[in-house]
């Protein structure tokens, strides 16, 4: 059965997806945007709402929705008033209240919820393997384009605006690849889980890194395991795939925090 083609498509977005959520991850975690990525991704409901109601394609909806979110918060966080978890809390949980209900009012359409929420990895087809891919292929390029100015803007965001870095239009575009990656992942996972995709796997990487380089490439690396190994015990224990692989690259995470100081690097 591991052998069979939906399984091995299956491996190999999970893996795709990993790869492109590791090195991301790695600035969701040294950012703390981790409910940012909540955010982004609660909000990936009504881009699917959205979609149906105006008959384009459901990633374009996503992205637009996202975009929109992220230019949001990005003009939120310039402006005095509420703090800015209070913000996120208020768009995550209000997008996808308003992403159910959109869909709810929209006569003759049925939708696997279950699938948008949770993912559906083993449902993957090779066309899904293109966008993944190729998506994947984009995220990597711009995030490889603005890895310096981005690294130099988290390390301290002052100190990179006297250097020259125009940091609004940096965190615009890094917003703009956590978007595309939340597009990628979503049937892997869903989009409750996507998150934990960019954070656990880049957390756990903190303890085997010297480099921020470094740290990019173990967590794609532990990514990938937490994809083979939730992928096996979903197979071995039938039980859903995407929360099988979230349970995977939890349990990595702590065995890392577990391992002795005298075996990292």
């Amino acid at each position: 059965m591991l052998l069979d083609p939906f399984f091995l498509r299956a491996l190999a977005a999970g893996l795709g997806v990993a790869l492109v959520t590791g090195p991301l991850g790695s600035f969701v975690v040294w950012r703390r945007m981790a409910y940012f990525g909540d955010t982004l991704s609660h909000s990936a409901l009504l881009g699917i709402a959205l979609g149906f109601l105006l008959g384009i394609n459901l990633n374009l909806g996503i992205l637009l929705v996202c975009a929109a979110v992220a230019v949001l918060l990005v003009a939120v966080r310039h402006r005095q008033g509420l703090a800015s978890d209070t913000v996120l809390g208020i768009l995550a949980h209000s997008s996808l209240s308003l992403g159910l209900v959109a869909i709810a009012f929209t006569e003759g359409l049925r939708v696997d919820l279950m699938g948008y929420l949770f993912g559906d990895i083993l449902a993957v087809g090779t066309a899904d393997l293109y966008w993944i891919f190729g998506g994947g292929a984009v995220v990597l390029g711009g995030l490889l384009a603005v890895w310096r100015p981005l690294l130099s803007a988290t390390l301290h965001e002052e100190l990179a605006r006297v250097e020259g870095v125009r940091t609004l239009a940096v965190q615009l575009a890094f917003m703009g690849l956590v978007a595309l990656t939340i597009a990628l992942a979503m049937q892997i996972i869903g989009i409750l889980l996507v998150t934990s995709m960019l954070i656990i796997p880049a957390a756990a990487a903190r303890a085997f890194a010297r480099t921020p380089e470094q740290m990019a490439a173990v967590a794609a690396l532990i990514g990938g395991l937490a994809v083979l190994g939730g992928l096996a015990g979903a197979f071995r224990w039938d039980l859903p795939a995407g929360p099988s692989i979230v349970v995977a690259a939890a349990l990595l995470f702590t065995a890392t925090t577990l391992l002795p100081r005298a075996y990292r690097p």
